[in-house]
């Protein structure tokens, strides 16, 4: 069982709630210090990381180099070139930034990291591995392995720069819902949502220059794997944009946009109600904590708007962190609550008026314009309104054999298609729609049994759906259009070649 490190052995820059020790050196070293080496994964930026902050303290401790060391997965998670090409596009920016600003050398290696990492740390000889948090089981897994792979004489920190408050001191426990969470996390706030120190290079250099990668054939290969999900337009990868996104000067949503986020925000014909962050937070170039900050700041102008934006930023991602560090079955019947499983499967041969195929649902083949509308956004936008999730989701379960079919459907097609998906927040919103986490039970109905129930009267009700149906269409025909262009476009080339 991992421990919490004591303030005695950790930096004062960097919370010691913030650290776990997965594995204390059990060797004693021959009495030289190694490099410290910083595997990183979950958070891929430089600014507010504070893995990273924790990585060069502990360097400069030692008076050892620190280095960066990232393991390309191949097609994590059923990852395609939509979220391959936007991460590593992020992570070219990354290397380049690291050198120029913290002298510090960045490789990238290609494999399973419970090989690639035991491999470098030996050749390095390093006595301190420092990796950021993640609550996902291949994660942890893999981990665990490293711990058993790693000579005796290393020892491996784990630091949630994730969430604002780590996983581990929010709450020791599986939490039922928000309710239950909130006031935990906003008694912790005082501690942990504080400004970030001003990270230097450390005192001492990596002895070898930079690795040098071939960032254009890596990116190449990941597109080519992963073809059939293309990469999305709307969105620019790497820390600067993120930071855009949120402060811009142009479009910044702190800056700009935040006024209608509580009127909008559940609005699917109103994108640019939302933040626009979750690419950015998903991937970690940029910090929950950062867009905490600034947007306390702006407290005063709106804060309706403010409080709402923070709840989702922090309670409702911390919540979902909970449930998948807390529950291993995150992703599966088996990890929902007694009350749901028994109404689910209570109800799972009940009638359905349509059943529909893997296959049909991925291709948008209903009878429901408004679920059609909500997938090919998806499919072809990369990103799905958050109100639409919902539905959609719940329609799922309404239109397959069963609640197990149901949720595998739903989280195979969120992960492959989201930008953001592969995620505790998706993972949590398939199993708060077809499962009732984090909810209650409600009046009792075919199929749902007490599992909240959505259909498209209800939709109506609340956002012009006819709009929504053409909006999407539009974006979805010049999507195609611009693709078919470019299609033409390399085959001019190749034939003026």
């Amino acid at each position: 069982m991992a421990s919490v490190s004591s303030p005695s052995k950790t930096s004062t820059s960097v919370h010691p709630g913030r650290i776990r020790v997965l594995k204390e050196r059990s060797r004693p070293s021959d009495g030289k210090v190694g490099p410290v080496v910083y595997w990183m994964f979950r958070d891929q930026r430089i600014r507010d990381n504070w893995a990273l902050t924790h990585a060069v303290d502990q360097g400069n401790k030692l008076n050892a180099p620190v280095a960066v060391a990232f393991s390309l997965f191949d097609q994590f998670l059923g990852a395609k070139a939509r979220q391959l090409g936007f991460m590593l596009r992020g992570l070219k920016q990354l290397q380049g930034d690291l050198q120029e600003t913290l002298q510090i050398p960045f490789f990238l290696f290609q494999g399973e990291a419970e090989e690639t990492i035991p491999d470098f740390l030996r050749e390095c000889g390093a006595s301190l591995l420092v990796t950021d948090f993640s609550p996902l089981r291949e994660v942890r897994r893999c981990k665990e392995e490293i711990c058993k792979r790693v000579s005796d004489s290393v020892t491996i920190h784990e630091v949630d720069t994730h969430n604002v408050v780590p996983t581990w001191v929010a709450s020791e426990k599986l939490e039922y819902s928000a309710r239950t969470i909130r006031g935990k996390i906003n008694k912790r706030l005082p501690e942990y949502l504080i400004d970030f120190p001003t990270l230097q290079p450390p005192s001492r250099k990596w002895p070898a220059t930079s690795q040098s990668i071939d960032w254009d054939g890596v990116i190449a290969d990941v597109l080519r794997k992963g073809a059939e999900v293309p990469e999305i337009e709307w969105c620019e990868p790497g820390e600067k944009a993120a930071m855009e996104v949120l402060m811009g000067s142009k479009n910044g949503f702190l800056t700009k946009r935040l006024t209608g986020y509580s009127k909008d925000r559940n609005n699917p014909l109103k994108p640019r109600g939302l933040s626009g962050l979750s690419p950015y937070l998903h991937f970690g170039q940029i910090s929950a904590q950062r867009c905490a900050l600034e947007a306390r700041r702006v407290r005063k102008l709106c804060p309706q708007a403010v409080d709402a934006f923070l709840e989702e930023l922090i309670v409702r991602r911390e919540l979902a962190d909970n449930f998948c560090f807390y529950q291993h079955h995150y992703d599966s019947l088996q990890g929902a609550w007694e009350w749901a499983r028994k109404t689910l499967m209570d109800h799972a041969s009940d009638k359905r008026e349509h059943t529909y195929t893997r296959e049909q649902l991925e291709k948008a083949q209903t009878t429901d314009p408004l679920w059609n509308a909500s997938q090919l956004e998806m499919v072809h936008y990369g990103k799905m309104h958050g109100f639409m999730r919902m539905y959609w989701a719940k329609k799922i379960l309404e239109w397959t054999r069963g609640p197990e079919e149901a949720l595998e459907i739903s989280i195979y097609l969120n992960d492959k298609y989201e930008i953001d998906g592969r995620d505790p927040n998706g993972y949590v919103g398939c199993m708060w729609s077809i499962c009732g986490v984090h909810d209650q039970g409600w009046k009792e109905r075919a199929i749902f049994g007490k599992i909240r129930y959505m259909n498209y009267a209800g939709c109506k009700r609340k956002f012009d759906v006819d709009g929504y149906v053409a909006y999407v269409k539009k974006v979805v025909g010049e999507i195609k259009k611009r693709k078919a262009e470019s299609v033409l476009s390399q085959k001019a080339k190749k034939v003026c070649c």
